[in-house]
């Protein structure tokens, strides 16, 4: 054993000996604490990480990579609260001034993953609206950015025209606490948004309003306007049970985590505050292997 190495386990003998007598916990929890320190040393020193100078970005790393290996939503949310009460109890000992672990938060215990499309769904889903009609046009357009962008149905009604850069292909969402965040736009939404703006909204239009998208009567749509729509297509679709307006927000987190996406870019286009938010579509896919194993192996 190393001289770091051998640092670190007294540190974290005395990190377990401050929540066991300071803190009063539970042998168990003592123990459990226990072994996720020392899975986030091992974690450390395979990526060559000073525990000192380590920030949030390598503690969401080992987070996403222990939850690789199967780690419940549960044992993840334990697992965060060793990490915090660990980072803590550093700041207390005044061993470090930063506390990486302060925006950490832990996930809800999910009972339910949530739902969302394949890809084949999606393209079905997308091919419903009429673009023969200036409405069809218009819903393929919210549509395809809904799906391109991952953004909230609220988020979508709330968009001024000056939020779009087609010619870039991003989009600006100000979300939750008005924060504002940049999203990429992909061409085929682009297209469709272009389509719309050039040959429908302009017909659509009954007074002076910078609102993006427009009902026939020339307002801004609401959210519970847009459910209507969403549903006709669902219905049309054969999806009218699996389809929400949140559905595709989930199938767009969920198709980039399943071709490759880092889960920090996808908690950045979802506009999460709490990368532990993010963390359940990682989970998502998982149960979506799963059942493409159970489906398709011979010995499954």
């Amino acid at each position: 054993m190393n001289g770091k190495l051998s640092h670190a386990e007294r540190l974290l003998n005395e990190f377990l000996e401050y929540i066991s007598v300071e803190k009063g916990l539970s042998q168990n929890t003592v123990e459990n604490y226990s072994r996720d320190i020392r899975k986030l040393f091992e974690f450390f020193q395979k990526e060559k990480v000073s525990w000192e100078e380590a920030g949030e970005n390598d503690l969401v790393r080992f987070i996403h990579n222990l939850s690789r290996s199967g780690l419940s939503a549960r044992s993840l949310a334990r697992l965060i609260s060793s990490l915090r009460s660990f980072y803590k109890f550093l700041i207390l000992e005044g061993k470090i001034e930063k506390n990486p672990a302060a925006g950490l938060s832990s996930p809800k215990i999910w009972l339910t993953l949530p739902k969302f499309l394949s890809l084949d769904e999606v393209e079905t889903l997308l091919r419903q609206p009429d673009e023969g009609s200036s409405s069809g046009i218009r819903d393929k357009a919210m549509l395809e950015l809904l799906y391109a962008t991952g953004l909230r149905v609220s988020e979508l009604v709330s968009l001024k025209i000056n939020d779009v850069n087609l010619e870039d292909g991003f989009l600006i969402c100000r979300g939750k606490g008005g924060k504002e965040r940049v999203v990429p736009l992909g061409s085929p939404a682009v297209k469709a948004i272009r389509r719309y703006l050039d040959n429908v909204r302009p017909k659509l239009v009954k007074r002076t309003t910078d609102a993006l998208f427009l009902t026939s009567w020339g307002g801004s749509f609401t959210r519970q306007g847009f459910w209507k729509r969403l549903k006709i297509y669902a219905k049309k679709a054969g999806l009218a049970s699996k389809v929400s307006p949140h559905t595709l927000r989930h199938s767009f987190a969920t198709h980039l985590l399943e071709r490759g996406a880092d889960l920090r870019s996808v908690q950045l286009m979802l506009g999460h505050s709490q990368i532990t938010t993010t963390q359940i579509y990682t989970h998502v896919s998982r149960e979506r292997l799963r059942s493409i194993y159970d489906k398709y192996h011979p010995r499954a």
